[in-house]
């Protein structure tokens, strides 16, 4: 009889709807990346993107959590199951698409080169020889500099952003080259508005950059992916989107 009276229990819960459902995990990079996350004093991941985050479990009316780690590792981590999807600023390109899926997009940011102040500004070919270029360790950038700058500029390559700032304020390299919102948020900040300066946005080459900023999902899971991007063109229906991006932005960040 007690066995009995649980399975119609279990089955009463099903029939409501209320039985809880395993937490959709998304995995960020464990550095500071602002605007779009970084820890406050307590810890708690913040920004722009842990927000639309927010929003975006709230209209899929799904629990969610995060997951960090070094964002060489945020593929192969999607991939072994440490989380579901990937939610750190990743650009959509063909070369990733070899190996995971994509939500749409969700923002999209040109790729610019910031420098020393006083430096003359440009982002050619030309203009960078000789010079020796910061880049983040597997980014899109560090596949540009390969194409269009090798021949005549040298790379230096760094596991984190910051780690790039620092070296670029003390004269050991010429230009840090990455997406540009972030780099513009560096400029505004006590030590980057003293040293540095905006150089320009670089030449688009879609096939390298990609077009735009979207959720990385394994590919066999279609069905999160389509819940993902039901609910981010919900955001932007219902102009939440819009709200939570005018706490940090003065411009649309979903771009063209």
């Amino acid at each position: 009889m007690k066995l009995l009276s649980t399975l119609l229990a279990g089955a009463a819960l099903i029939l409501s709807g209320t039985v809880a459902t395993a937490e959709v995990r998304f995995g960020i990079m464990n550095e500071a990346y602002m605007p779009f996350f970084t820890k406050d004093a307590s810890g708690k991941w913040i920004g722009w993107e842990v927000d639309l985050m927010d929003a975006v479990c709230a209209e899929m009316k799904e629990t969610c959590s995060i997951v960090d780690m070094s964002w060489d590792g945020l593929i192969p981590g999607l991939q072994t199951k440490k989380f579901d999807v990937i939610w750190s600023s990743m650009s959509i390109t063909e070369e990733r698409k070899k190996t995971i899926d994509f939500t749409e997009k969700y923002y999209n940011t040109p790729s610019k080169m910031i420098g020393a102040k006083g430096d003359q500004a440009g982002v050619s070919p030309d203009d960078v020889a000789g010079k020796t270029i910061g880049i983040q360790v597997s980014t899109i950038q560090s596949e540009y500099y390969k194409t269009h700058f090798a021949e005549k500029a040298s790379e230096k390559t760094y596991t984190t952003l910051d780690e790039a700032f620092q070296d670029l304020a003390a004269g050991r390299i010429d230009y840090v080259f990455g997406d540009a919102i972030p780099l513009m948020e560096f400029l505004k900040t006590d030590f980057g508005k003293d040293c540095c300066a905006d150089m320009g946005n670089v030449a688009d080459d879609q096939a390298i950059l990609g077009s735009g900023i979207g959720g990385g999902l394994r590919k066999d899971d279609a069905a999160l992916r389509d819940k993902l991007n039901a609910a981010i063109t919900a955001l932007r229906a219902n102009g939440k989107y819009a709200d939570l991006s005018r706490k940090y932005f003065d411009f649309d960040p979903y771009g063209k």
